[in-house]
């Protein structure tokens, strides 16, 4: 199976990568593809499917989400831990910190994948006692 972005694409939307950030993309474009993939399957649709036969721009919509989850894996540190804020106080010897990825690791947000159409939806029922 092919990724659904290029680095190319990951250049044009997100910006230009360092040379040492090229061969990372290449594989991470490779494994979040299959990722969203494997997102799909868990709700019983198949993606490669759906960007067949939707039009036109759903694949350009996969192509989006795919360049953000590569781009946020990518912002993501890998010798130190990432921070996205951190407070310090002096005297009180206060500090926090909040992290971008706690934990590590490639994670896809909700709201990617509602933007692909696979967040399963749930219907509920209320039952009125009279």
């Amino acid at each position: 199976m092919t990724a659904f972005a290029t680095v190319n694409d990951l250049e044009e939307l997100w910006r230009v990568l360092k040379q040492e950030e090229t061969g990372r993309a290449e594989q991470l474009l490779e494994v979040v593809s299959d990722s969203l993939r494997m997102e799909a399957d868990k709700v019983g649709k198949d993606l490669d499917n759906m960007i067949a036969t939707k039009p036109a721009f759903f694949a350009n919509v996969v192509k989006s989400v795919t360049v953000d989850i590569v781009a946020r894996t990518l912002m993501t540190s890998t010798d130190s831990e990432p921070m996205t804020q951190t407070t310090e106080s002096a005297l009180g010897y206060s500090w926090s910190g909040s992290y971008l990825v706690p934990g590590g690791g490639l994670f896809i947000k909700n709201s990617e994948l509602s933007r692909l159409g696979l967040r399963r939806q749930r219907m509920g029922v209320i039952e009125p006692y009279v």
